[in-house]
């Protein structure tokens, strides 16, 4: 069989099972890759090379500080003092909800979850409330704002690796504004419909401190850590290698204070880290050189840029809301990694400004996440936490709070990109 329809059957049917088989989506990832590179339709070396390994210093460096971050308490003890000084619960809830945000603009979404989830199961019990609503707030919110910056979610930095973006890219890019603006204003937008929703909780809310901050060293780290990748545009402009190499090592400081402070287990640290996604990156980073190398890339680009013409409307159009669909219900992450090189490829067929497709790309494919329960990690999270906690989240419960507010974010960011973007 000819070794481009092999890579493409194995493309197809990992990408199948990753939606199937969604808890097993590493094993899927690591066996699909294996077997393309047995298979003689990538060679070794160039399944090393395929993986951008800046990307993964970025994602596993940042997990580690991530975590001590949250361990410290500081997340949870600014979160009390916002709630202690909303002026009441429905302000409390979206104060949190913007917490929620700014935490994870820096710190990948599913930890900020897992920061701010305590402080909204503790103020839902005192108000004797059902946490459902502020939980799927929290997840939606994290998922929105994971976007805005080049550490905050791993498609982002998929995005910042492709491209070669580095952390004040996403800030301003070739003079223009750029991503963190346009999610800044899907946030201002999202807002509105958080506060349709909370509306009515008028009450005022009194939370008992109990939060105590055990250091605020990861702090420094992680605010260090921000400020290093930020500087880091002015010496590595290519983005390839200094912003991966900072994370990890800040994630090395990180394990050694760790270690000689509160006495913890290096190799328990390490163990507890997220491994099944980190090696989830990498077997799709070669399921889509593999693609890429046998031209199916620039076959789809092909297809796709002769059913808009040259309307380039038409084609920014299709790309973000066919991303938000189909990112409603498959892993963000593959689907942004087979894209990104269509993006690319349309985009000069088209004559335009690639950077038009890759920002509408990468926010359909990230805030496309939020319509259902299964659409992202920290979704699945969230719903986790709640069934612990005896409440059961249906599709219908999620998406009654996830479509509108997906809509609400997507519309302005998509216009936002579209206006600064499309010239």
């Amino acid at each position: 069989m000819d070794k481009k329809i092999i890579a493409l059957l194995v493309f197809i049917t990992a990408y199948l099972l990753f939606v199937f088989l969604p808890r097993k989506r590493t094993q899927v990832a690591v066996i699909s890759a294996g077997m393309l590179i047995l298979a003689g339709i990538i060679s070794f070396k160039d399944a090393f090379v395929s993986i951008n390994w800046n990307v993964m210093g970025i994602f596993v460096g940042t997990l580690v500080v991530a975590d001590i971050f949250m361990q410290s308490r500081v997340p949870a003890y600014i979160a009390e003092i916002i709630v202690d000084k909303a002026r009441n619960t429905a302000w409390a809830i979206l104060l949190i909800c913007f917490l929620t945000g700014f935490i994870s603009a820096f710190v990948e979404n599913v930890a900020t979850v897992l920061i701010v989830a305590p402080i909204a199961l503790s103020l839902a019990k005192k108000l004797k409330i059902n946490p459902m609503k502020m939980m799927i707030a929290i997840a939606v919110s994290s998922n929105l704002q994971g976007t805005a910056t080049l550490i905050g979610d791993p498609p982002s930095m998929l995005l910042g690796g492709f491209a070669k973006m580095n952390f004040m890219d996403f800030f301003f890019y070739k003079g223009r504004p750029s991503i963190f603006f346009a999610v800044e204003l899907g946030a201002v937008s999202s807002f509105f419909v958080l506060y349709y929703i909370f509306r009515r909780h008028k009450e005022k809310t009194a939370l008992i401190p109990v939060e105590k901050v055990k250091s605020w060293v990861p702090t420094i780290i992680l605010v260090a850590l921000i400020v290093l990748l930020a500087l880091s545009s002015f010496f590595d402009t290519g983005f390839s290698y200094m912003a991966g190499q900072l994370c990890m090592i800040a994630a090395v400081i990180s394990i050694i204070w760790e270690k000689f402070v509160n006495k913890s287990s290096i190799v328990k640290g390490i163990k507890s880290l997220d491994w099944e996604t980190t090696f989830f990156l990498m077997g799709v980073f070669i399921l889509v050189g593999s693609i890429t190398a046998t031209g199916w890339i620039e076959a789809i680009s092909l297809s796709l840029s002769g059913l808009v013409g040259e309307n380039i409307f038409l084609g920014y159009t299709l790309i973000v809301f066919i991303s938000v669909i189909l990112s409603a219900f498959i892993d963000n992450v593959p689907f942004l990694a087979a894209m990104l090189p269509v993006a690319i490829s349309m985009s000069v067929k088209l004559g335009i400004n690639p950077s038009l497709f890759l920002f509408g790309l990468l926010i359909g494919a990230s805030l496309g996440g939020n319509i259902t329960p299964i659409g992202a990690s920290a979704n699945i999270v969230a719903c986790g936490i709640l069934k612990k906690e005896g409440y059961e989240v249906s599709f219908k419960d999620f998406m009654k709070i996830g479509i509108p507010f997906t809509l609400a974010a997507v519309s302005a960011a998509y216009l936002f990109v579209w206006f600064v973007w499309s010239k």
